[in-house]
């Protein structure tokens, strides 16, 4: 074999991560058909081929998988230099790369970040907000130290990855004062053909409370579906509709939004995870947020994967 290339060893790890060229081209910003020469280059090298067609779809050889395993190895042992160089270079803060499902509450990130920021070490904040299966393949190409999430790793994708429970809460029915008088103080009742402010992009979520809607009877309006939940918020804060939020931060969400709980959904609950490359967690400001998210912000139970 001749000298190894690392970086078509990085081009080869990385279609094998996610699956196809395409996808791949899309994490390291390159076209496809850069890849697919450099890919050609590292079968030239080793010797044989590392990848063969299984129909339309791009599939380890035996060798590419032993050859994927060294490569796994490789870079994960470089991501965990790079991180120990960057924590511990004199004078320098320590560096936390978060990623943000875009689904999260915006209060919930925030009170889930906030012990990072209090640590007696200075620290730079990055957050990058996107869709989970984006934020997890920065997370595998070690742009990101941790991804916030409302769900686990999904089964069967080949990231390294470790979702780690925070914790779970309950979810609360929200309104302005005006609005709440109108419909009532007897809850669930109270929120039949009531204006209702629905989550776009949270399915579960989503998914049990029309379980909750068709358990009691309830057929409320909905009157906006929000992707954002910010933006969603501020619309219930207008008066346009009831809206949901985490019962672990009813107090901040009515004192934020100058709203009051209407009541509380029962055997509906949102769960939130960090994700980390690592199976146990190292980085000091990480082990801040995940102490005290399940000490005091939500509740919790052993949960790791």
């Amino acid at each position: 074999m001749r000298h190894l290339n690392y970086s078509h060893l990085l081009y080869f790890w990385t279609v094998a991560r996610e699956g196809s060229i395409a996808k791949a081209s899309s994490v390291l910003h390159l076209t496809p058909q850069t890849i697919s020469g450099q890919l050609k280059l590292l079968d030239e090298s080793i010797g044989d081929r590392l990848f063969v067609r299984a129909g339309r779809r791009l599939v380890l050889s035996d060798l590419g998988k032993v050859v994927y395993q060294y490569a796994d190895e490789i870079f994960s042992l470089g991501a965990e230099l790079a991180h120990v160089a960057r924590g511990k270079a004199p004078g320098m803060p320590l560096v936390l790369n978060v990623g943000i499902v875009d689904s999260i509450p915006k209060l919930v990130t925030y009170r889930v970040l906030e012990p990072a920021l209090k640590l007696d070490e200075k620290l730079r904040l990055n957050c990058h907000e996107a869709t989970l299966e984006k934020l997890l393949s920065d997370l595998a190409v070690h742009r990101l130290d941790l991804v916030l999430s409302d769900r686990p790793v999904p089964p069967g994708l080949n990231v390294r990855a470790y979702h780690h429970l925070l914790g779970a809460s309950g979810v609360t029915v929200f309104a302005v004062p005006a609005l709440a008088d109108s419909l009532g103080r007897r809850f669930p009742e109270n929120l039949k053909d009531a204006p209702f402010l629905m989550p776009a992009n949270t399915p579960a979520l989503r998914s049990q409370l029309e379980e909750w809607f068709d358990a009691n009877d309830l057929s409320p309006l909905i009157v906006g579906e929000f992707d954002d939940s910010a933006l969603l918020k501020s619309f219930g804060q207008a008066g346009v509709g009831v809206f949901v939020g985490p019962s672990a931060l009813e107090a901040e969400i009515c004192d934020m939004y100058h709203v009051v709980a209407l009541g509380q959904v029962p055997n509906v609950e949102e769960r939130f995870y960090a994700i980390s490359p690592e199976r146990k967690l190292k980085h000091p400001a990480i082990v801040a947020i995940t102490e005290r998210a399940r000490e005091t912000i939500f509740r919790t139970q052993s949960d790791a994967g």
